[in-house]
């Protein structure tokens, strides 16, 4: 069972989600504006927040990014959102979500979607360091560092790093990454593994001697030494 917080200021979809989710047997706080919602994130424990975007007082944006200040990367966000265009989304992961769901959507797609979440927040507490090259990312502090000096990821950007980094010279295809980095079969047809390739890249490449993060064309990216 998951302590679950649902921030939706919509009461039929709160509801609909509600029900579904303690039918599964999860226990479920709900909030119909973002201020209470902060609140309540702040001062109990949950497991996953399912935050809508478009909220009275306090948007859902801003809420992820308080949330994400405040507690650091103890839970998952889910951003669910009628803004479904690619610089939405990203807009939303770079505020710290760690997935988002448009509407309308199928409770089925919800449930897959947290029921992942789950599994990914059960495997984060097994503490795990992984070091490649001059790179070194540490699961459990959610420090990088790139030849001794700290680089800051977004939630996103770490999990896609440290995707990379269990699977060091391997060509990870675009789907693989998509499926093992946001479970999100409606990101295939967008380009959020480009867009998120190019900020690693600016973040543990730029500035540094040697590339890690190659583009293999027509298969897809790997990290490895630069051979430059």
């Amino acid at each position: 069972m998951a302590k679950i917080l649902i921030v939706e200021d919509e009461v039929n979809v709160s509801s609909f989600i509600r029900k579904g989710l303690e039918e599964e047997g999860h226990s479920v706080d709900y909030a119909y504006d973002g201020a209470m919602g902060l609140s309540l994130a702040c001062t109990r424990e949950y497991d996953v927040i399912i935050l809508d975007i478009i909220l009275p007082q306090m948007n859902g944006l801003e809420v992820c990014q308080r949330v994400r200040e405040r507690l650091g990367y103890n839970v998952q966000i889910l951003m669910l959102t009628a803004l479904g265009t690619s610089e939405d989304i990203v807009k939303g992961l770079e505020m710290g979500a760690d997935d988002y769901i448009a509407k309308p959507f199928r409770f089925k797609e919800l449930l897959a979607r947290i029921n992942a979440m789950l599994r990914r927040r059960g495997s984060s507490n097994i503490s795990k360091i992984y070091s490649f090259s001059d790179l070194e990312l540490d699961t459990e502090t959610k420090i990088v560092t790139r030849a001794g000096r700290k680089i800051q990821l977004t939630s996103k950007e770490f999990r896609l790093l440290e995707f990379f980094m269990a699977n060091p010279r391997r060509v990870l295809s675009r789907t693989t990454i998509i499926e093992n980095v946001w479970d999100s079969a409606s990101d295939y047809g967008t380009n959020i593994v480009e867009v998120y390739i190019k900020y690693l890249r600016d973040k543990i490449d730029k500035g540094f001697q040697g590339k890690l993060i190659h583009t293999v064309v027509g298969m897809g990216y790997v990290l490895k030494e630069s051979m430059d």
